[in-house]
């Protein structure tokens, strides 16, 4: 599952209380929110400045690295203060066990360190501490962080290898240098909101070869083009920061008009009938979504459309979260790809019971949909009309699946996650579990991934 955490800007507060600035008194926002929203903008205008001032043409990459490392470092003190002192002590960690550990092994040693401290703090935070969720939360960055830790050790792994494809393209042959390590983890393009890039992608912008690199993927000899300029940035930022205003907006006004506890109130769970709760808690759920929209559309990390079935859904929601658990997970353990992927994604998320109500009932409500894709798509592409009618179903279902399944990660507590479930007769649990058992799809086994080679690179990787 692609789905992230509550991005840290738009949180909804359970504990505590916050001054407000004049700005944030008259939109009724905490302070921590207008800070964390002040440094996305902060960083927009920051990296103008670092494309016009310090271009890769005039300014040497040491003095790049060093000038986002030190302002990625700010944001995340600004932000979060002294609780920002977890990303540096992880990154640290790590930077210490890639220079010490085997290149054969420093996948191994760095996943369960970075995932165990993320998964410390998410305890401690929650459970020893008692933060509640608060509307600038340290672990938001620390999960990304972890995930660009994670992705980095498993390229330089990678490495050693003889691979082909992407994994072959990203993999790097050398361990970097500690100030490219700090810039990839902590510059102050990413380190707030994400995404997780690839270090490679990371470093070639750094030096400018992004555009070169650009050219060799469109096979610009067998097209004839001698140079690719420089793109502007300037309509995708303007794109960008019209969908994080309109998310905005729509938070202020939709998110609040219809908020995730209406699914608890007593006139739903015990007056309305089925059909309107059906249709009230695929509302609520598309009302909980601007929060999201607006922190990644600002990380770069956010969703494609259209989506007709639930695997493409998975796929393009937060879709650099679902590259790296590709990347760590899914292509790499030898067994349950799809079973082991969830339960990574429900750990990295934190360790709230919503979290792995909705992570398990993804599982099991994908193995239920690739069976129906599996025994019926076919039929219906012999005509244009029959798979017009197939992607118009498969969307439908797949609206109502998604609100059903993502309840509990926005509800976050086991008591209103049953009395939701309960109220909807566990309808999806019981479909998806009889799917499974009686349509005639036996499960394969499945066999250790190999690293994909020049003679394997076309085998299809069943799951």
């Amino acid at each position: 599952m692609a789905a992230d955490a509550p991005p840290a800007g738009l949180s909804p507060r359970t504990t505590g209380s916050t001054c407000l600035h004049p700005l944030s008194e008259l939109l009724r926002i905490p302070l921590d929110q207008v800070n964390f929203v002040a440094s996305q903008l902060f960083a927009l205008l920051a990296a103008f400045w670092f494309r016009v001032y310090l271009h890769p043409g005039k300014t040497s990459s040491e003095v790049r690295h060093a000038f986002a490392t030190i302002l990625g470092i700010y944001f995340a003190i600004f932000c979060f203060g002294w609780y920002s002192i977890h990303l540096f002590v992880l990154v640290l960690i790590c930077y210490g066990i890639m220079v010490t550990a085997s290149v054969s092994n420093i996948h191994r040693y760095t996943f369960f360190v970075a995932m165990g401290y993320l998964t410390i703090c998410h305890i401690s935070r929650i459970y020893i501490f008692h933060y509640g969720i608060l509307t600038t939360d340290f672990s938001g960055p620390l999960m990304i962080v972890t995930q660009k830790i994670t992705t980095l050790a498993f390229q330089i792994h990678d490495g050693e290898k003889d691979l082909s494809g992407e994994q072959h393209r990203l993999a790097v042959k050398v361990k970097p240098s500690f100030l490219e390590y700090l810039s990839y983890l902590l510059n102050f393009m990413s380190i707030i909101a994400g995404p997780c890039n690839n270090f490679k992608d990371y470093v070639a912008f750094i030096e400018g070869r992004h555009v070169h690199m650009k050219l060799l993927g469109v096979n610009w000899k067998q097209k004839g083009l001698h140079s690719l300029p420089e793109p502007s940035p300037n309509r995708a930022v303007i794109q960008k920061l019209c969908v994080t205003l309109v998310s905005l907006l729509l938070f202020l006004t939709l998110t609040k008009t219809f908020p995730i506890t209406c699914l608890a109130d007593d006139w739903f769970v015990h007056k309305a009938d089925f059909l309107t709760r059906l249709f009230y808690l695929y509302v609520v759920m598309q009302a909980a979504k601007p929060k999201y929209y607006f922190a990644w559309t600002l990380g770069g990390s956010g969703e494609d459309f259209p989506f007709l079935g639930l695997k493409i859904y998975l796929e393009n929601w937060n879709i650099q979260t679902a590259a790296w658990l590709k990347c760590v997970c899914y292509e790499r353990v030898p067994w349950y790809p799809t079973v082991l992927t969830f339960i990574l994604s429900a750990l990295w998320h934190g360790v709230y019971p919503g979290y792995y109500f909705t992570f398990l009932t993804g599982v099991l409500v994908t193995l239920a949909a690739r069976a129906v894709r599996n025994n019926f798509r076919q039929y219906f592409h012999s005509s244009k009309a029959l798979k017009g009618v197939y992607d118009v179903v498969t969307w439908a279902a797949t609206q109502l699946a998604i609100s059903y399944i993502a309840a509990p990660f926005v509800m976050l507590a086991v008591e209103p996650t049953i009395s939701l479930y309960k109220s909807m007769y566990f309808y999806l649990h019981i479909i998806s579990l009889l799917v499974v058992l009686f349509l005639p799809i036996k499960p394969q086994a499945h066999k250790p991934r190999q690293p994909r080679t020049l003679n394997s690179i076309h085998k299809k990787k069943t799951d």
